[in-house]
């Protein structure tokens, strides 16, 4: 796989990622126990914006990766 064709699924990817992390995030905060402390909820959001970094590292490098030199 050529590294333009990586980058372009990777990039549907992240954006798959984002969109599925930021509709759980939102549903996970309705819980009572986010909900009503705004402590707990400045605390969650932070923690939540900052984790899809985590599981996108991987994506993200897989994209950055270099193509395979051809036989010769």
């Amino acid at each position: 796989m050529t590294i333009r064709t990586r980058k372009f699924l990777g990039a549907i990817l992240l954006l798959v990622l984002a969109t599925v992390w930021a509709l759980l995030g939102m549903a996970a905060a309705q819980m009572p126990w986010i909900a009503e402390s705004g402590w707990r909820q400045a605390i969650y959001y932070v923690v939540v914006g900052m984790g899809w970094v985590l599981p996108a590292m991987p994506i993200v490098s897989w994209m950055q990766r270099p193509d395979r030199a051809k036989p010769t």
